[in-house]
């Protein structure tokens, strides 16, 4: 069996976001972990307008070139990190929109979250995130990177680089997402 594929999906579409350095280092993280072969998603690359399909997504009777591209590209995972920042105690609209675009496609698939922001290190929004997951049986696994004031962490350059507690934590993440999509892989294929 082939090594599984784990999508880091940077949630943040926002023009001129630092969240996608905060991806970069998960996904570099991810690699060096060596349990995965590892995408970097970024939403903003996607293109999704606001939802726009007429039938419900359960039915995966997707009209729209955009929807049909998006599903191939989650259905290619078997697990995922998603990587978010808090917007107004929640998380970003457009990270919302791209998870309500699909059903089947997430499904009995192990994920990580891995939050950032000022003092609260984005808690409330993973504490929203979570129950949308739950809905399309995306598993969160409990170990979480949570980054309090991530942009102390990005150089001059626009490169995040995590401390040694954070790399611990995303560590224990990526160990506990690789144990338990080997559980659900084996039902899926």
């Amino acid at each position: 069996m082939s090594r599984p594929v784990l999508q880091v999906i940077a949630g943040s579409t926002r023009p001129g976001r630092k969240g996608i350095a905060v991806a970069q280092w998960v996904a570099r993280q991810a690699e060096a972990h060596g349990g995965f072969d590892v995408e970097l998603v970024d939403l903003a690359d996607a293109g999704l307008p606001v939802l726009d399909e007429p039938d419900h997504p359960r039915l995966g009777q997707y009209t729209k070139d955009h929807t049909k591209a998006w599903s191939a590209t989650i259905s290619r995972a078997d697990a995922f990190v998603f990587v978010f920042p808090e917007y107004n105690h929640s998380i970003p609209g457009g990270l919302k929109n791209a998870i309500d675009f699909l059903f089947h496609e997430w499904a009995d698939k192990a994920a990580g979250l891995v939050s950032y922001g000022g003092v609260s290190a984005g808690t409330r929004s993973a504490a929203a995130l979570k129950p949308v997951l739950g809905a399309l049986r995306v598993v969160p696994v409990v170990e979480a990177a949570t980054i309090p004031f991530f942009t102390q962490f990005i150089d001059d350059d626009g490169v995040f680089t995590g401390n040694a507690e954070l790399e611990t934590g995303a560590g224990a993440m990526l160990d506990e997402i690789a144990r338990l999509t080997a559980k659900l892989r084996g039902p899926r294929d």
